[in-house]
């Protein structure tokens, strides 16, 4: 590992099923729905938020209020230190380590191919900002790579429990993840 990158990552396995999953929009139950999938999928490709985050059926969780924030790391030891910090500091509710990905991406003119450990970061999307900043300020890479999506749907315990964890909601009681 150079310890300078550029992210692009290709996943093997269930990390792979899992990000498709996150990516992909559920389908709806009506035929005339599927018209706004490609919509979907190019504000999603783009990086823009919903246009209009509204609540989610009676669960008054609001779309896209959640983002799941990705990171790369070059080993577990490096992962677990920023995942411990992020939800120490209430950047984060919660902290997936994906152990052994393989990266392959393009660095100053050359292609390179390194194994690393993937964090996926569940956080309200108005820390996403912070978030970033924090990772960036202890990350061994030269440019650290963190992305975010918006978490349209989910199970809303769960979805309330990372507002309330980080301190970005108003009921302070918390449900386990």
């Amino acid at each position: 590992m150079r310890g300078v990158r550029a992210p692009a990552i290709l996943l093997g396995g269930g990390a792979a099923l899992l990000l498709a999953l996150l990516w992909m929009p559920a389908l709806p139950p009506s035929a005339s729905r599927l018209l706004s999938l490609p919509r979907a999928l190019m504000s999603m490709a783009s990086g823009s938020p919903p246009a209009q985050p509204s609540p989610t059926s009676d669960s008054g969780y609001v779309a896209g209020s959640v983002s799941a924030a990705f990171v790369t790391c070059p080993n577990e030891k490096v992962a677990k230190e920023i995942a411990r910090a992020v939800v120490e500091k209430r950047l984060a509710a919660c902290v997936n380590l994906i152990p052994q990905i393989t990266s392959i991406y393009e660095w100053k003119g050359k292609i390179e191919e390194d194994s690393e450990v993937l964090m996926m970061i569940k956080t309200p999307s108005s820390l996403v900002p912070a978030l970033t900043d924090f990772v960036r300020s202890v990350h061994p890479y030269e440019v650290a790579e963190v992305i975010s999506l918006p978490v349209e749907q989910g199970n809303s315990p769960y979805l309330r429990w990372v507002h309330q964890v980080t301190g970005s909601a108003s009921d302070s009681s918390t449900v386990p993840p």
